[in-house]
């Protein structure tokens, strides 16, 4: 019951310090109304752009050509081969990654080596196109040189590690 008031009761609180301290409550929620509006404004083309390039990637083929591609170093360095379309998606697209490891798990099982793989991967990695352009759109960010590479360094360490630990468990 408690839970349920919540949200209510800190509107609500919000609301009477704002009319005790005789802040116009309105005016200011419009504000920030207003400010919300233009960050997305600043937001939406970049993720134009990025839900264009992942459909574009899909429709073509081009990520079965690099699953095949990265399955032979991925299995010499310890990661399942069943998990490289999921590194590959999971950058781009966090619900297609959801969806690739929800089929992986299907098909090994949440309890194998890849199934267990693929839920430590999806939880430790980003979807890493979808926040810099979301981020770097948001905050303004136009010379981004070096952030895209260090993130996906930090997903390959994700999906790295995430293999090692899962294979020594």
């Amino acid at each position: 019951m408690m839970i349920a008031l919540t949200v209510p009761l800190i509107l609500l609180s919000v609301a009477a310090y704002g009319l005790y301290k005789r802040v116009d409550v309105f005016g200011a929620l419009a504000e920030g109304a207003k400010k919300g509006l233009s960050v997305i404004y600043g937001i939406v083309p970049a993720l134009i752009v990025l839900l264009t390039a992942i459909s574009m990637l899909r429709a073509s083929g081009a990520m079965d050509i690099a699953t095949e591609a990265l399955r032979p170093l991925c299995a010499r360095i310890g990661i399942p081969p069943e998990c490289v379309p999921l590194m590959i998606v999971r950058p781009f697209s966090g619900s297609g990654a959801l969806a690739v490891g929800a089929d992986i798990i299907i098909r090994h099982g949440a309890d194998s080596v890849v199934g267990r793989t693929a839920a430590v991967m999806l939880g430790s990695t980003e979807t890493t196109f979808y926040v810099l352009g979301l981020y770097c759109g948001a905050a303004g960010v136009s010379k981004s040189r070096y952030v895209l590479p260090a993130a996906l360094l930090a997903d390959i360490t994700g999906f790295v590690t995430a293999a090692l630990v899962v294979g020594k468990l």
